[in-house]
């Protein structure tokens, strides 16, 4: 295949789906360098700016804060979806190699499969092992892999035993390779399907996929049930809950293939992994969870802590085994390789656009 020479012909047929392919290589590769300012930074700035001036208008009226949280959705998702269509476009007008380096960092940045299993990483490694000078119920040896969760989940961690630290490394590792992984890639893979059928003025992979972390930020930071945040978040997390739900669902009917699970097999756990995830508050989070714990037969959910607070979840897979650090380490194998697969499902179907042309 012969490169293009000029931006716009590098960013037609199937060299959209080659980009996003590179973008999640690259995330793997490098990850998010520490030092370099990520666009889910300023997007955070952002949204705490916003919220201040918000909350300064509507004080404690329901009506106000929702019609505030409404703007603040608007103004961001939208702003952020418009810068990534205008670094896009002039991307579009530069040197291939300029313009596509340009846009391949972009892209990168709106991945964070790298960054999620260096994190959850982080906490096993923290674990001290068993059998290893380990004394059962010292706290103190628990402490740095406590630390390290407390980075990475809402839930206190202050008070968690062994069997706790590991299933919320797990919970979390599944929860969120869909919301920081997968979701993003789906609205590029999109974009990218938008761009090679001749749509160049359309949003492109980098536009649909800030768009996407935009309201995945804002749920983060206002999607929470409680004080003024009860009618400041509703948008933004009603919002995400929307662009979730068809990846996470894709999601949920493609891992047990990618595991080796044969067709029949794959439908009994779609199905079980269904009827777990129901009863969680959240369209995506339950069912995201739910079918990795069904894949790899461990039990999830229970009770957690938040500050003072208890929340009894869901019990997902019930009776199967408590994780432990080999089936977390797998879970992130697992989305290793599907994401591997949705990037080639995506190339194939580039390829097909580009021979139809």
């Amino acid at each position: 295949m012969t490169l293009p020479l000029t931006g716009v012909d590098s960013f037609t047929g199937i060299h959209p789906f080659l980009l996003v392919l590179a973008a999640a290589g690259l995330d793997r590769l490098v990850g998010d360098p520490r030092r370099c300012l990520h666009p889910v930074v300023v997007m955070g700035w952002c949204i705490s700016q916003l919220r201040r001036l918000a909350e300064q208008w509507a004080g404690d009226r329901p009506t106000a804060l929702r019609l505030a949280g409404g703007l603040i959705t608007l103004v961001l998702v939208g702003g952020s979806g418009a810068l990534g269509w205008l670094v896009e476009q002039g991307a579009r007008q530069l040197p291939w190699p300029i313009g596509t380096l340009a846009l391949l960092i972009a892209l990168a940045s709106a991945l964070a499969g790298r960054s999620l299993e260096q994190a959850v990483n982080t906490v096993l490694e923290a674990l001290p092992r068993r059998g290893q000078g380990v004394i059962e119920g010292n706290d103190a040896q628990l402490e740095p892999a406590r630390v390290a969760l407390g980075w990475i989940v809402g839930r206190s961690t202050d008070q968690l035993d062994r069997p706790g630290i590991l299933r919320a490394a797990a919970e979390t590792a599944s929860e969120n390779a869909v919301d920081g992984l997968f979701a993003p890639l789906f609205w590029m893979l999109l974009g990218a399907l938008l761009w090679s059928v001749g749509a160049s003025i359309a949003p492109g992979p980098l536009a649909l996929a800030w768009a996407f972390k935009a309201a995945s930020t804002l749920d983060s930071m206002l999607g929470y049930r409680q004080g003024r945040l009860r009618w400041l978040g509703t948008a933004g997390a009603r919002l995400d809950d929307l662009l979730v739900w068809l990846p996470c669902r894709l999601v949920v009917v493609s891992l047990p293939l990618v595991a080796g699970v044969g067709p029949r097999c794959t439908w009994r756990l779609v199905v079980a992994a269904q009827q777990d995830g129901r009863p969680d508050p959240s369209p995506n989070a339950g069912l995201s969870q739910a079918i990795y714990a069904q894949v790899l037969q461990i039990q999830l959910g229970g009770m957690n802590r938040y500050g003072e607070q208890l929340k009894s979840k869901p019990l997902l897979a019930a009776g199967c085994p408590a994780p432990t650090a080999t089936k977390v380490r797998a879970m992130l194998q697992l989305s290793r390789r599907l994401e591997l697969v949705w990037a080639l499902v995506g190339l194939g179907v580039g390829w097909a656009s580009a021979a139809a042309q």
